[in-house]
């Protein structure tokens, strides 16, 4: 499924672009997983929000060809500007600084695909969001998300091998599949096309305890505590009617 991230990892200089890159759990493979499930092309304009360091951008321009608009409100468009040139995608990528929760800088029906990888459950945990964002697709186009999330709600019963690692805003921003479905079936203008359990999750995230990012070390105490027993990937795919 994931060809285009194996190959991409398999020079030791990519593998140190990606480990530099990493935000969270590898959003390459992620957003290659999520990709295969939407039918991408190179005439499609596609809002990859949430883009962090670009690597989400980086499949959708490489394997696909399509035009990315890569937002994101941590990373600056500078930083990513450069790193887009350095790997040669300039052409397909153009940075922006964007705060979702403030709105967004585009017209109406502007995008084919809005696309958001490791990021949305940052921000899109209201019932407010997901209507905001989605005037920006045209209809018939996609809303596409993959993010952390837990295969139960915890509530007030955080297991007791997570609660050293537990805070304010893990309590926030990851819950379960059902959680967010329910959430997204309070929207109106789409219907949803696709949800269920990514297949890359334990993949994704010893990728992500391979790299450069301060919180890495912490990280991995917290997924040696976690075992596999509770964290997932949560994807979702609606569609603008």
């Amino acid at each position: 499924m994931c060809t285009f991230t194996n190959q991409f990892i398999s020079s030791q200089n990519n593998m140190e672009f990606l480990k530099a890159a990493m935000m969270g759990p590898n959003a390459m493979r992620v957003a290659e997983e999520l990709a295969s499930c939407l039918d991408i092309n190179e005439n499609m304009r596609i809002l990859d929000l949430g883009c962090g360091c670009g690597l989400s951008t980086l499949l959708l321009t490489q394997k696909y060809g399509a035009k990315v608009f890569a937002a994101d409100l941590w990373i600056s468009p500078t930083e990513n500007y450069e790193r887009f040139k350095s790997i040669g995608i300039d052409d397909k990528a153009i940075p922006i600084s964007v705060d979702a929760t403030k709105g967004l800088p585009f017209a109406n029906g502007y995008f084919d695909l809005l696309f958001t990888v490791d990021a949305y459950h940052y921000f899109g945990d209201t019932a407010q969001m997901l209507p905001s964002l989605i005037p920006f697709v045209k209809k018939g186009g996609y809303i596409a998300v993959a993010i952390p999330g837990l295969k139960y709600e915890f509530g007030k019963n955080v297991p007791d091998d997570m609660q050293p690692f537990w805070n304010s805003e893990m309590e926030r921003t990851l819950h379960s599949l059902g959680w967010w479905k329910d959430l997204w079936k309070r929207a109106e203008g789409i219907e949803m096309a696709d949800s269920r359990e990514m297949a890359c999750c334990r993949q994704a995230w010893k990728e992500w305890q391979t790299g450069y990012h301060p919180i890495v070390a912490e990280d991995i105490k917290m997924m040696e505590a976690e075992g596999g027993k509770y964290f997932n990937l949560v994807q979702l795919i609606a569609k603008v009617i």
